[in-house]
């Protein structure tokens, strides 16, 4: 997993300045059976510089797929413990049968207003729609993202 972190760079004057960028990378491919949300090792930790800070999200979740009998990925976002983005990918591979589908890329964008300065976890989640079926992310070393920008407001 590569971590980086880039200097502040003022876009908008005093409001609307990035504070702070980090970015992960993984290659962890991640087969989920059941239809209980699980971690799929897209995650990221981020200390907000004040309580009016935004967090910009970008993930991309890629080697997405489906690959036993009749079911579908879904994926969610979650800030520590609580779902900030539920189902941003809800019937990803669905193909109404049990063939196989690799749909390759998944992914989301959102402006998070956590109104803290403590350390904060951002990670992905994700299921089978389907309790007896598998999914993945990942899939054949498929390199998945997540990037985290501290704005000023």
């Amino acid at each position: 997993m590569a971590f980086s972190k880039i200097a502040s760079t003022n876009l908008l004057g005093s409001t609307g300045k990035v504070l702070q960028v980090l970015n992960m990378l993984t290659a962890t491919e991640t087969v989920v059976s059941n239809n209980t949300y699980t971690d799929v090792g897209i995650t990221l930790d981020i200390t907000p510089s004040a309580t009016s800070s935004k967090i910009l999200i970008i993930v991309q979740c890629n080697g997405v797929g489906k690959f036993t009998n009749n079911t579908f990925a879904k994926l969610k976002m979650l800030r520590d413990s609580t779902t900030i983005i539920d189902d941003f990918a809800k019937e990803g591979g669905n193909t109404g049968s049990t063939a196989t589908n690799k749909i390759g890329t998944i992914g989301t964008t959102y402006l998070d207003s956590p109104s803290s300065t403590s350390a904060l976890t951002y990670k992905v989640q994700m299921m089978s729609g389907q309790n007896n079926a598998s999914v993945q992310c990942g899939a054949s070393g498929a390199k998945s993202t997540l990037t985290l920008m501290e704005i000023s407001t």
